[in-house]
């Protein structure tokens, strides 16, 4: 059921293409209200291009869009950019550095410009990252310094104190941790204006207004929160796949009927034509029948093809309401691993766990307390050429991390939590390929189809990729590598997959004959991958739960 708030963004038929060629939109209209909604889709449906083109990052090859005010974006992949200072996600960066330089004697006239009425700046960002949980200090800090769910919270306080009257947030919560999620929860809940969040994490959903889908290159929006639309949504589609069932009924009965018709002019033909034969009335009057005959023959034929088509029109209107989507299939390689071979070695200086054969370990803690730093440095002792980990890794990892990992294999795959260790530049096929050298390219294609990837979608370059596409290609590369790992490292692997590619990704690591190590915030998600050792690690300290 549509909403009857006041429009604050307005889509008139946009469409919008990349450089390749790929559309991405095609002919969008509707309107998001002016409270808080949370938009929801398959990857690759849209939703990130969408929120770009709100916002004016992306300019639509043709339509219109209309919006209330001045619109402000938290991207999804804000924290590729390690070198960025805290204050520059905050927006605050000019203001800053024109108040410090005044204090330090600085008196050009463009810096009191910069600053206007703005002198407390500092204090109040400052007080604003105290309230998610970032230290004093934290403005000085970069990007690359913090853990992804304190990038996340900082810019999310940016956007907060640069008071767009309409905001657009691409997956807040990914790489957060529970505390964390808990204050973007509470910041969500509290917001004033316009709120568009796109997003897979259900509790976020739930403290929205209304949740706006979009699919096949159709923008609804619903009157509720997710779960609300999800008990619509599945109620609809119950009743589209029995209203097509009953419209197939319905169009194999005419078609009998049809038949029986058809069956019936033959036989009074053949009956007409015995009486002809056998001169069983005058000429005159055998042709009037035959005429009468053919003319209701006519009229019967007509209308049994008339409700033929009728029922054929149902079926296909009543099928066009049946979603009829794609998954992923992930077929994990055996990688030949035997019970109790030791893969890694993992712990805190003091204790330390050994990861043996097909073992599933989830590591859990805290945002900042070094679980990132600490696979970065598992998969660096083990391949250098796994997931780009040895380049970020070395000695500063050694240095700034706790814990001891080293792993007792060279088959290692590492799908990072920022998902930075694609080649931009190079294709899909280019960056798998990279992984498995020895597959050829035909091959490559069929296997990066279960993956939804197929066609000319495997020739762009990945800085053409949404997140969710950028995710599947990464997870694609991991999973696809040949020879197949014997550990998979897998930081946030849920913070870019719609719900139905988690459930695929749960069966994949649950038939997988290799060991998985996994840092996840994800409770359900790790639940359901049921781990066979988990381990926390705070304050240095790593204990199993």
């Amino acid at each position: 059921m549509p909403t009857t708030l006041t429009s604050a963004v307005i889509l008139d038929r946009i469409t919008y293409t990349w450089p390749d060629g790929t559309v991405a939109l095609s002919d969008v209209s509707g309107a998001f209200g002016d409270g808080r909604t949370g938009l929801v889709g398959r990857n690759g449906s849209g939703k990130s291009t969408l929120l770009r083109l709100i916002a004016g990052t992306l300019t639509p090859a043709s339509g219109s869009i209309s919006t209330a005010g001045r619109v402000d974006l938290l991207p999804q992949q804000l924290t590729l950019d390690t070198g960025r200072r805290v204050a520059e996600l905050l927006g605050i960066a000019p203001v800053l550095d024109a108040v410090r330089a005044i204090e330090r004697g600085d008196v050009d006239e463009r810096h009191f410009d910069t600053v206007g009425d703005d002198w407390d700046v500092e204090a109040r960002a400052t007080a604003a990252l105290a309230e998610v949980g970032l230290p004093d200090g934290a403005l000085d800090r970069r990007v690359g310094e913090l853990s992804g769910g304190e990038a996340v919270l900082a810019a999310l306080v940016g956007v907060r104190l640069r008071g767009a009257e309409i905001a657009l947030l691409d997956e807040p919560t990914n790489n957060l941790d529970r505390d964390a999620r808990a204050r973007v929860h509470e910041l969500v809940r509290g917001w004033r204006g316009t709120l568009i969040v796109v997003s897979h994490d259900v509790t976020l959903l739930e403290e929205l207004d209304d949740t706006a889908e979009l699919y096949e290159h159709e923008l609804s929006v619903f009157g509720g929160p997710y779960s609300a639309w999800r008990t619509w949504l599945d109620s609809e589609q119950a009743a589209a796949v029995q209203a097509e069932t009953a419209a197939r009924q319905l169009l194999r009965r005419e078609k009998r009927d049809r038949q029986q018709v058809e069956s019936a002019i033959a036989m009074r033909n053949a009956h007409g034509k015995k009486l002809a034969a056998k001169k069983a009335a005058p000429k005159i009057v055998l042709g009037a029948m035959k005429r009468s005959a053919e003319v209701t023959a006519g009229k019967l034929r007509v209308e049994a093809n008339e409700k033929v088509e009728a029922a054929r029109t149902a079926v296909d209107t009543a099928g066009r309401r049946v979603r009829d989507d794609d998954t992923v299939h992930i077929d994990l390689p055996d990688p030949g691993v035997g019970t109790g071979r030791r893969i890694a070695t993992i712990g805190d200086g003091e204790r330390s766990w050994t990861i043996q054969g097909p073992e599933r370990v989830a590591l859990v803690g805290p945002n900042g307390a070094g679980k990132t730093t600490l696979l970065e440095r598992l998969v660096a002792s083990g391949a250098p050429d796994a997931g780009g980990a040895r380049a970020r890794a070395g000695q500063d990892a050694e240095d700034r991390g706790p814990g001891r990992a080293e792993a007792h294999t060279d088959r290692l795959g590492y799908l990072s939590q920022r998902v930075d260790g694609l080649d931009e530049a190079a294709s899909v096929l280019a960056n798998v390929r990279a992984g498995a050298p020895g597959v050829g390219d035909v091959e490559l294609r069929n296997r990066l189809a279960r993956f939804l990837i197929r066609g000319d979608a495997v020739l762009r370059p990945v800085s053409a990729l949404s997140g969710g596409e950028r995710f599947r290609v990464a997870l694609a590369r991991l999973l696809l590598a040949d020879p197949a790992p014997h550990l998979l490292v897998l930081d946030e692997p849920t913070n870019n997959l719609d719900l139905d590619t988690v459930d695929q990704l749960v069966d994949a690591i649950s038939a997988y004959r290799g060991a998985v190590l996994v840092v996840s915030h994800d409770d359900a998600f790790l639940e359901r991958v049921g781990p066979d050792l988990t381990l926390e690690l705070r304050d240095r300290r790593m204990t199993e739960l």
